[in-house]
């Protein structure tokens, strides 16, 4: 649900009852992952969506009765051979949705409010709740914060608490949602109970290095995947907000001197289009040892040799040179800005969920292949075909 944070907490600002549905589990070829969420209010206001159109009428139903019944129920969705155009996913995947009423008198509310809050603030903020185990702990909400202490509860043992914030912590540090499984004491062993932790975490940053024609193109495009896109140049007459009006940052300095004094993680992408040995090698000397996302260069063939070779004078390893992505982005056959920053993104993405970057015609791979919780091995309160 903290995907659809802001406009949530503008419903608990204003007062509003709501329920909410989110995708807790998927299999096979599901449209969307797990966090996923719809919500409806009171008047019957709709937000969000759990599975790209396949199941929302459903799923919207669900939560009008979870308001009118207060009930917090877990369903599955699910092709049907006999029916696939009536209530299922026709695309073939399964997916669990949890769907939990949120009302402005509800002891939980002030729970959801603050990872609502959170979230649409832009802070690190992962919500837990439990989605399969006893029915009174089904949905119970769990707020962690890295700098703050937890808030609510998931019920049951008090060291199920404990447990479920480290394991929620961990969850957060890496920026990711997932399960867990812990016994309803808060250890390995007992009584099984499922735990769906949300991270909501500030965007990824992408650091495009050389001010150049094509990187204002890329600029745009990391800003519509959701990155916090940062340009950087040494030549001042070149890294203007002019020429980069959507980047969040505009840097001036040399290149190696700015990536050793910012803050970089395992979500960060780096785009070198410079091209030109005297910023590239210090530069990728210093990027390819970093535990980033992505290291990606720009340059022609005969560029990019003589950049490897220069790269192993400075004492890179072959294992270092083997993360860089030279030259950068996939065969689209680019020719202008724009089609090379789209092929660009599209390796970005390729790298980051796993994908093969080959055409999904005639290809027989999973079209989602980042999908690895399946919804099989959960077994729901309720189930559809």
């Amino acid at each position: 649900m903290l995907d659809i944070a802001d406009d949530l907490n503008r419903w608990v600002e204003e007062g509003r009852d709501f329920a909410v549905a989110t995708v807790v589990s998927v299999g096979g070829s599901a449209p969307r992952g797990p966090g996923a969420a719809m919500a409806v209010d009171g008047d019957g206001t709709a937000i969000g969506s759990v599975s790209g159109g396949c199941v929302e009428g459903a799923v919207y139903d669900l939560c009008v009765t979870a308001l009118d019944e207060g009930g917090t129920v877990v369903e599955r969705f699910g092709y049907s051979d006999e029916d696939a155009f009536a209530t299922g996913l026709t695309c073939g995947g399964v997916i669990d949705v949890l769907v939990t009423p949120v009302r402005a008198d509800a002891p939980e509310r002030a729970v959801f409010a603050a990872a609502l809050s959170g979230a649409a603030r832009g802070g690190a903020t992962a919500l837990a709740r439990v989605i399969e185990g006893p029915a009174e702990l089904l949905g119970r909400p769990l707020v962690v914060r890295p700098d703050a202490a937890p808030e609510g509860s998931l019920g049951g043992h008090p060291d199920l608490d404990r447990t479920a914030v480290g394991e929620t912590r961990a969850l957060l540090a890496a920026g990711r949602t997932g399960q867990f499984v812990v016994s309803e004491s808060g250890s390995r062993c007992g009584s099984a109970v499922t735990v769906l932790a949300e991270s909501s975490v500030p965007p990824p940053r992408m650091i495009v290095f050389g001010a150049v024609d094509f990187a204002a193109a890329l600029v745009r495009v990391g800003k519509f995947l959701g990155y916090h896109v940062t340009v950087c140049d040494a030549r001042p007459v070149f890294a203007t907000r002019v020429r980069f009006p959507e980047a969040d940052d505009i840097v001036v300095d040399w290149p190696h001197r700015y990536l050793a004094d910012t803050a970089t993680d395992e979500r960060t992408v780096l785009c070198v289009l410079t091209h030109d040995a005297k910023f590239d090698v210090p530069l990728l000397e210093a990027a390819l040892r970093l535990p980033v996302a992505f290291v990606g260069a720009m340059g022609s063939r005969r560029t990019h040799e003589d950049r490897d070779r220069r790269l192993r004078e400075v004492g890179l390893t072959e294992a270092e040179l083997t993360r860089l992505h030279s030259p950068i982005g996939l065969d689209l056959g680019a020719r202008t800005p724009e089609e090379t920053a789209l092929s660009i993104a599209a390796e970005i993405v390729a790298v980051r969920q796993g994908g093969t970057g080959r055409p999904l015609t005639g290809s027989r791979t999973p079209i989602h292949p980042d999908v690895t919780v399946a919804a099989d091995h959960r077994s729901p309160s309720r189930a559809r075909a």
